[in-house]
């Protein structure tokens, strides 16, 4: 038997149609879902619980979910909304990590965070953003370097056509200057924006076979050439 038709994954979502679509298309012998917010711990521990129950080993975890809020200039800048973005960004994979952990230390497992380039470069009005996505980075680096049982590592996905690009155009260019904001628009116009198939090729290949242990704890882009198997 194909080997990837083996896999089997707990999918997290707030939107239970997008769910069922992909239970329908797999089975519910490989899928199992979970609606919920992934900064309620109540659907971490849901989805921990019927990975065991359903599986019987959690061997990777794709730490995803984020949201790019709260896009201003720093006197205009909302901390209560910074605290939101922290809980999803930054918060949420520390907890599902820490309730995944006896599991993960069995299978010597992988977890693959979805970070951004605003990690490490300045956006206009992004400082919320970019901060959470730092702060995962190194939440990274420190999983590797504790937990030598379990591979961690951060890859960015580059400008990806989701609903994100879509409120960066549409809303949040409101919160940051005109150059800025243009160079979004254009990515946009001129058809410059990768499926999400891409990017998602590579964190489920590494999901899947894991990395060299020169690699644990990084940060990289999608498309580094040290990533190039995984396209």
């Amino acid at each position: 038997m194909d080997k990837a038709s083996t896999n089997k994954i707990v999918a997290i979502a707030r939107s239970e149609t997008q769910l069922q679509s992909l239970m329908e298309k797999y089975g519910e012998d490989r899928v199992g879902v979970v609606v919920g917010d992934v900064s309620d711990k109540k659907t971490s521990l849901e989805a921990v619980s019927l990975a065991v129950s359903k599986f019987g080993q959690i061997n990777s975890i794709i730490a995803n979910a984020g949201v790019l809020d709260n896009v201003n200039c720093l006197e205009n800048i909302d901390l209560d909304g910074w605290r939101r973005d922290f809980d999803i960004n930054l918060f949420a994979v520390v907890q599902l990590v820490q309730l995944s952990l006896p599991e993960l230390r069995k299978t010597a497992g992988n977890v693959v965070a979805v970070s951004s380039g605003a990690s490490t470069k300045g956006y206009d009005g992004w400082y919320a953003y970019g901060s959470t996505k730092a702060a995962l980075n190194h939440f990274i680096l420190s999983l590797a370097e504790n937990e030598k049982e379990i591979h961690a590592i951060s890859v960015a996905p580059g400008v990806v056509d989701t609903n994100m690009q879509a409120d960066i155009r549409n809303t949040h260019s409101k919160g940051m200057t005109e150059a800025g904001a243009q160079r979004f628009i254009d990515l946009h116009s001129t058809r410059q924006l990768l499926s999400p198939d891409v990017p998602a090729t590579v964190y489920v290949n590494l999901a899947l076979k894991g990395w060299k242990k020169e690699l644990n704890g990084s940060y990289l882009r999608y498309n580094d050439e040290v990533l190039a198997e995984y396209n």
